[in-house]
């Protein structure tokens, strides 16, 4: 292990401290923009604080799927965005910046607040064609506005379905549970698509989560599938540096499980969003996003193997 491999000695903000894209199968990219946010901003610094974060995973062997990203991954930095621009222009950089980074890596992108998605999801739209999507939150986002702004971090699922962009029927929401009105709380699920609210999923752990799983893999089966995992899907208590957290939420241990054990469905993509470093303690939101990102590449490298 050299230096600059551990986290207290870091002389390297690429994840795991992996070397720069070149040629690798798997790529991190950091999307650094907050600026659709509706509570607490800051999500912009979260790709460097999870980057940070994962130099703690030292050789990264997971100890689930025995392999490490090392040697499979490579760190593109962050994308270049404009932070004054319409949400549509940035999303525009997104769109145009992940397209060509998707065109030749499995990307796992590092928010940013979760407006990121619906540009992200367009361009995996372009790669893949209609996709599946696994969203763990906890809120719906599927608000048709923002306040009366057309469009935010929470209206992306909404947009999404209106697009086109994903199948309703193989959308499925984990760890709902904010407050809101009936029809955007239940909207994916009036589409046909499938909700497990944190409610729902309290008490259940390990072997418990089995009938969740098996709904999840039944209705997706191996259709090309997007996984977005915001941040405050957990509980504050394992993740308090987010914009707009909520009580009651999943634990670090219900997601792991649910991560390792979707690892095959026929993933395209991932992001992890809405961590805000200036409201963390003790650095648990960045090192528990570090190693959820840590978990779903080694879950899709196993794959290769």
């Amino acid at each position: 292990m050299s230096l600059g491999q551990f986290a207290y000695a870091n002389n390297s903000n690429r994840f795991l401290a992996a070397p720069a894209l070149a040629a690798q199968r798997f790529a991190v990219a950091g999307v650094p923009f907050d600026g659709a946010v509706t509570n607490r901003p800051g999500a912009r610094f979260g790709p460097q604080e999870i980057r940070r974060a994962s130099l703690m995973l030292c050789d990264g062997l997971h100890p689930l799927f025995e392999v490490t990203p090392l040697g499979h991954l490579g760190d593109a930095g962050d994308l270049r965005l404009p932070n004054a621009s319409p949400l549509e222009e940035v999303r525009s950089q997104i769109r145009e910046q992940a397209t060509a980074l998707m065109a030749r890596h499995h990307c796992v992108f590092l928010g940013g607040d979760h407006s990121v998605t619906l540009a992200l999801l367009r361009a995996a739209k372009a790669q893949h064609g209609e996709l599946a999507l696994v969203h763990f939150d906890a809120h719906c986002d599927t608000w048709q506005d923002h306040f009366g702004e057309p469009s935010g971090h929470g209206t992306w699922t909404y947009e999404a379905i209106q697009e086109d962009l994903v199948s309703p029927q193989h959308t499925v929401q984990i760890g709902l549970r904010s407050s809101g009105e009936r029809a955007a709380r239940e909207y994916v699920q009036d589409q046909g698509g499938l909700i497990f609210t944190a409610r729902q999923l309290r008490g259940l752990d390990g072997g418990g989560l089995q009938p969740v799983i098996d709904a999840v893999l039944q209705r997706l089966g191996q259709r090309p599938c997007y996984l977005t995992l915001d941040i405050d899907c957990l509980d504050p208590a394992f993740a308090p540096g987010t914009g707009t957290p909520e009580p009651g939420g999943l634990s670090s241990s219900q997601v792991l499980t649910l991560l390792e054990s979707l690892a095959g469905l026929n993933m395209v993509g991932m992001d992890c969003v809405e961590v805000a470093p200036a409201y963390d303690h003790a650095e648990l939101t960045s090192n528990v996003a570090a190693t959820l990102v840590w978990t779903y590449l080694c879950g899709q490298i196993a794959k290769c193997f």
